[in-house]
């Protein structure tokens, strides 16, 4: 392994990239309602480009390591979120929201890969379970900016600082080196299509993904178009979502020890089903609406580490280019999801949002020991 980084620096670029990301995932949540009527497709657009992004990130990092992909990405996410403040038509919009998710996607995949490589098996499931943590921290400033601050524009500038200043101190640090020029190639990408596990683990989070996406892109506007409920009471829901999240990723390294990984998947899991059950029927209860929320913020937190961490620990010489597989199909899920709910919304139809995500928890909670027994089998 490389040793010309230093471990504790890379990983605060990682968790600095992974909250960039929580920005760009929940990036129209708060504002969808405020960028005009051609804005319900704007979803669709972020999850192109997240999934464009996530294809390129993997061979790239493996290939050529991970410092100038950071900084690329950065600037990418950080142009899409001057575009959304100062964009003046449809079309500016969507190039906005495209470079933003192309920066996102790099960035996800790209931070989780980098945390994977600089830790052992012992410590890396607890440190991907702390860089999500970061995801929900992004994503939760963002939303509190803009409860607190009507004029969007004002979060978006603010965080557009926050970035800058992150991309000047990826230029000033060391990353870990590309990988052997042996175990890069088309080749060997297509080669990691055999591994049955790989794809299952990476259907699991096509569903995770979906759910997480459609969520985070269409719960404000659930609440508010079909419920008559207040926007400014709505879009707090969402800062309870990652608030739950962010506190079931802290601890996930302390109870995946304890319950292992089957146990831990089935015990978040759970209680995001609960939380999704008490939105969907008390939507105009705004404690319950909040409760729900950060059940389902918490219970949706354990599925992405867990799984990433079987993936980083079994392809540790392309441990990039697996991510980017598996993040891949997964990002599938959000398109498919953003695509099925924003249609449903556009012909005022909100009945298809909340059985999307029950369809999704019970997808997961089916495919997730089936492909435990498959990875199980190849070991």
């Amino acid at each position: 392994m490389n040793n010309n980084y230093s471990t504790s620096k890379v990983f605060v670029a990682g968790c600095a990239g992974m909250g960039f990301f929580g920005v760009a995932m929940l990036s129209l949540g708060p504002i969808l309602g405020q960028l005009g009527d051609g804005a319900v497709s704007l979803p669709s657009t972020l999850s192109i480009g997240i999934i464009i992004g996530t294809i390129l990130f993997g061979p790239v990092v493996d290939r050529f390591g991970y410092k100038w992909l950071t900084i690329i990405s950065s600037i990418l996410a950080l142009v899409g979120l001057q575009g959304l403040a100062n964009a003046s038509s449809q079309a500016a919009l969507h190039a906005s929201i495209f470079a933003l998710g192309l920066g996102g996607g790099i960035l996800n995949g790209l931070t989780n890969a980098l945390v994977s490589d600089i830790y052992d098996d012992s410590r890396r499931g607890g440190r991907l379970g702390v860089l999500g943590a970061f995801y929900c921290i992004g994503a939760l400033l963002w939303t509190l900016l803009n409860y607190f601050i009507e004029d969007y524009m004002i979060p978006l500038n603010a965080m557009s600082i926050v970035m800058a200043l992150f991309i000047v101190y990826f230029f000033f640090i060391s990353f870990p080196a590309a990988k052997p020029a042996e175990n890069v190639g088309l080749k060997q990408t297509l080669g990691l299509l055999k591994y049955p596990a790989l794809i299952m683990f990476a259907i699991v989070l096509f569903f995770q993904s979906g759910f997480e996406g459609a969520s985070g892109s269409f719960s404000i506007s659930y609440l508010v178009d079909a419920h008559s409920v207040e926007r400014g009471v709505a879009t707090l829901a969402m800062t309870w979502f990652t608030i739950g999240m962010m506190a079931g990723r802290f601890p996930l390294g302390y109870i995946t020890s304890k319950l292992r990984d089957l146990g831990t998947l089935y015990l978040y899991l759970s209680v995001a089903l609960i939380g999704v059950v008490i939105f969907f029927t008390m939507p105009t209860v705004v404690s319950a609406v909040y409760l729900g929320m950060a059940l389902v913020g918490f219970g949706v937190g354990a599925t992405f580490p867990v799984v990433l961490n079987f993936i980083g620990g079994a392809f540790r010489n392309q441990s990039g280019t697996a991510f980017s597989v598996a993040i891949f199909i997964a990002l599938l899920g959000q398109y498919t999801f953003n695509k099925l709910v924003g249609d449903s919304f556009a012909a005022s139809n909100y009945l298809l949002f909340p059985c999307m995500l029950i369809g999704a928890l019970v997808m997961i909670m089916i495919l997730v020991p089936v492909a435990k027994r498959i990875s199980s089998r190849m070991k």
